[in-house]
Order: C-alpha cells, then structure tokens, then sequence
C-alpha cells in the first residue's frame, strides 16, 4: 500500500499529539460514551505534557463524525496547536488510546488500511417477473472504493433508474459506464449483489475484462446505510486477501530473493537500506514490527540501531522512540510502500524485510547469522 495520505501528518515538526478514539453510534447514548472517553483521554494527554490549546484543538474535532452511523474510530493528530490530520477508522480501535511524543504513532492507522483493495460494488434492485415483458424498473448502484477504509468513506455513487423493458439495452450502455469506473479505480473485483435475474442480463453484458473480475455475492443489498454499499459481502470476500498489487512486489521479493537479487531481511539491514533511501517496499509479517525500539534524529533517513551509529553520522541529540514509528516516518519520507504479508505466505526474518530500488554492495542484505 501507499502511504501518500500520511504526508501531511509529516508536514509538521513534533511533538505531536496522536489519539484513537472508538466513536460508534451503534451505543445507547452514544455522545455521553464518547465525551467520557475523550475527557479520560485528554486527562492522560495533561499529564503527558501536552499544553491546553492543543488539547482545544483536538477537542473541536473529536466525535464530529456524528453523521457515520454504526461501528467505527477516528484517529485524529495535531501538533503546535493544531490540526495535521483526522482519519475515519472502519473499526473502532482495539483500545482508546493518547500519545504526546516526539513522532506520531501512526502504525495503527496504517494497520486499519490494511490491504488496501480497490474495488467496484454494484447492486441490481428489481422486484418483478425475471423478463423485459412487463411493467416496472430496475435501480443499479454502483461506487468504487479501497476496502476497508471506504466502509466509513464512500465514494462517489453511480445512480441509474431503468425501464424494465429497455433493460437488456440498457446494461450494455452501463456495463462500459462500469467498466470505465473499475479502470479508473484500478479495481481487482466487481463485487455484485442484488436481483438474481436483473443481475444476469447486467453480467452477460459487461466487457470480458470486467467479467472475469465479478464476485456474485447474496444477502441484503440495501443502498440507504450511510456506509460503503454492500459493506457486510466486502467483509466476506476480501478478509484475508491481499491487494493484487501487493501480491505482485511480495512475488517480486521472493524471486529476488532465491536469485540474490537487491532485497533486505531483518530489522538491521531493512534500517540499513531505509538510511540509504533504497527501499522500494517495506514488506511486514504484522504490525507493529516488535517491541524494538530505534534511535532517530530529526530527518527521516535518521534511523539506527544504536545511538553510537547515528551519533557517527554526525546528528545531533538523536532520540530513542518506537520503531513502528521511525519506520513509517522513514516510509512516508522516502516514497516507499508497505506490505503487510501473511507469515504463512512468506516468514520474514524479524517479521521484516525490503524490497530495494536498487542493489549497493554496502548494504546488508541479510541479518547476522
């Protein structure tokens, strides 16, 4: 996955504030929970350092995503009194949390990106007699989104009303419209619910190419929730799956891998490659990394093991902080990607490693034995 979104979280120079905050709506009195967890949270931020206008400052915008009905999280950052970045979690976090540090804690955010698939949902109402002899309409919508986060951020929805009679002909008009959405959203699926007959008029006339990515899925089908449209078969198809491009670099590391083509395992030479600016690809097991810590300075290249290796690069002051975070900061600053990777699929030494933009003979490749 791409980690662009995050550029304005580094636009700014620490400390920051980092806050995940559970706000479902699917609560009794949802307000009162959320306003007691905030007031607990913004106790724990006090304490930690964090001044009283960037306290305000968050306070603006915690549980303003009142109009989202049901599950979910928001994960909100500031930093000098004020606002970097607000993100929709689809799923609340596992526990409230607050940090006010030196670099934000941005890999649980990440994690609730994760795999990052793009796809197209359609849904075919009609509720008449499976044939075009007969009065009435068939409703088709369809809207493009990156599971999971588009659960909690819908896109742009398509909306057409046709006569039963025309529908035949219709569905071919809309089986490019379709097509011209799936391309441009670089969908890997065509997940489709709805009218099982209405559906297969719209199927047999979609383009090949889009055909042959159609997931047919049943179940309620209903368009007016406030969330992504056919969210509960979005869950089903694609827990556990990952991006087909993520699956393209992980098969790229593993060829170059046996050939002893330019990649990295293990913290030590992924971090040696990340100072370099060679990374390509940060490929993890599972987030977070570990509960390994790094030393960093104040450019995102300026990562080491030890604060003797950073203090031999001449940076000055270099501070000890979670590795989660010094590693995404180092993704986000050097345009690398991330994958996160099945450990069944492929077991990283140190649940790490990279792949790299290109090969430097002083660059380890591999850990210490």
């Amino acid at each position: 996955m791409r980690l662009a979104f995050l550029e304005p979280l580094y636009a700014e120079p620490g400390p920051y504030v980092s806050v995940y905050l559970d706000t479902s709506r699917d609560v009794d009195r949802p307000e009162r929970a959320i306003d007691l967890r905030w007031r607990r949270l913004r106790e724990s931020l006090s304490r930690q350092g964090a001044g009283r206008a960037l306290l305000n400052a968050l306070e603006e915008v915690v549980g303003s995503d009142a109009e989202l009905p049901g599950a979910h999280g928001q994960a909100v950052f500031a930093a000098h009194d004020t606002l970097v970045l607000d993100g929709e979690l689809p799923s609340p976090p596992a526990r409230d949390s607050a940090r006010y540090g030196t670099l934000p804690d941005a890999m649980p955010l990440v994690t609730q990106h994760v795999p990052e698939i793009p796809y197209l949902a359609v849904v075919v109402h009609y509720g008449g007699l499976p044939t075009a002899d007969t009065h009435g309409w068939v409703t088709l919508e369809a809207e493009a989104g990156t599971w999971p986060a588009s659960t909690v951020t819908p896109g742009e929805r398509l909306r057409r009303r046709v006569a039963v009679a025309t529908w035949h002909r219709a569905a071919v008009r809309l089986g490019h419209r379709l097509d011209e959405r799936a391309r441009h959203a670089r969908a890997d699926a065509v997940v489709v619910g709805g009218d099982e007959w209405a559906c297969n008029v719209l199927l047999r006339r979609l383009p090949r190419g889009l055909r042959d990515r159609v997931v047919r899925v049943g179940g309620p089908t209903p368009t007016d929730t406030g969330r992504a449209l056919l969210e509960p078969q979005l869950d089903h198809v694609f827990r556990g799956r990952m991006a087909v491009h993520d699956r393209e670099l992980v098969d790229l590391f593993v060829s170059r891998r046996a050939g002893g083509g330019p990649v990295s395992e293990g913290l030590a030479a992924v971090v040696a490659a990340l100072q370099r600016g060679q990374v390509a690809a940060l490929l993890l097991n599972r987030p977070p990394v570990s509960a390994r810590r790094l030393w960093v300075g104040a450019l995102p290249t300026q990562l080491a093991l030890t604060e003797a290796e950073l203090v031999s690069f001449g940076v000055r002051a270099p501070r000890e902080e979670p590795a989660d975070e010094a590693l995404v900061r180092a993704l986000v600053g050097t345009g690398a990607e991330l994958v996160v990777v099945p450990e069944p699929e492929l077991r990283l030494p140190e649940q790490v490693g990279a792949l790299l933009r290109y090969a430097d003979a002083g660059t380890p490749s591999r850990r210490p034995p």
